[in-house]
């Protein structure tokens, strides 16, 4: 290839993976931001994030909000969401599973991924109960704080764990630290038994069940996964195990049609 085709080649190229990041950066931060303020957060040329927010801002992408030159995701990302969820076969069973989970055991049920190194809600389904426990889909999480995440990095070495893993995401809410080696043996056993559940570590009174959506090859693609209060949790701890591995098992056959 000529070294100057090649050259334009690469500059499109990083200029397509900083306009993702863009997006990501926007997505962290939950609120409109100045070009300025993203290129702080991202450690990027004002110059460059400028000129990629204008094309962004032109084809709808993002959106100006709130004044001052501030801007935020717009409303073609939606449209982009929609239509991959309409001709998804595997959202759309998920989505169904989840409403079969709540009406059989009336607690929160969601659908969980990873999002690069991070875990993030990806659909959910609130209790029926007068008393709700919510969660903010679409929010990224460190791993090691949830039972999805063992399972979701259960095919790996404890090497390449803690290679994917943030370092500092292994501090846990209470500032204290997660051995890397125990959450490794955590999550090799949790994929082996098809379930991991404990009681969460982000707030005091729940209690978390996840299993896992497996790959033809026997990774978790992701996970189905209940919040309940700790009592009814314990009371009702092998039910609620079988109602998600009953519907895990329906959705990992689609995953295996891929």
């Amino acid at each position: 290839m000529d070294k100057r085709v090649e050259d334009v080649a690469n500059r499109r190229s990083r200029g397509l993976e900083r306009a993702f990041d863009i997006l990501d950066c926007l997505r962290d931060a939950g609120r409109p931001l100045r070009p300025n303020e993203i290129a702080t957060a991202m450690g990027a040329p004002r110059s460059t994030i400028y000129e990629l927010t204008g094309v962004l801002l032109k084809l709808g992408v993002l959106e100006s909000r709130g004044g001052e030159g501030r801007l935020f995701l717009g409303a073609k990302l939606f449209l982009f969401g929609a239509a991959y969820a309409d001709q998804s076969d595997v959202m759309r069973h998920a989505s169904e599973l989840l409403d079969r989970i709540v009406e059989e055991t009336r607690e929160t049920a969601q659908f969980c991924l990873l999002d690069g190194h991070k875990y993030t809600v990806a659909m959910m389904r609130e209790s029926s109960r007068p008393f709700r426990i919510s969660s903010s889909v679409g929010e990224r999480t460190p791993i090691p704080w949830t039972a999805s995440g063992r399972l979701l990095l259960g095919h790996l070495g404890e090497a390449e764990i803690r290679a994917f893993v943030p370092p500092e995401d292994f501090r846990l809410p209470s500032g204290e630290w997660l051995d890397p080696a125990l959450f490794s043996e955590q999550a090799h056993r949790a994929l082996k038994e098809g379930v991991f559940t404990f009681d969460s570590i982000v707030d005091s009174y729940t209690h978390c069940f996840a299993v896992p959506v497996l790959r033809p090859d026997g990774s978790a693609a992701a996970t189905l996964c209940l919040v309940a209060p700790k009592d009814d949790a314990r009371q009702n701890h092998e039910r609620y195990v079988r109602c998600l591995k009953d519907a895990a098992d329906r959705l990992s056959v689609w995953y295996g049609a891929l």
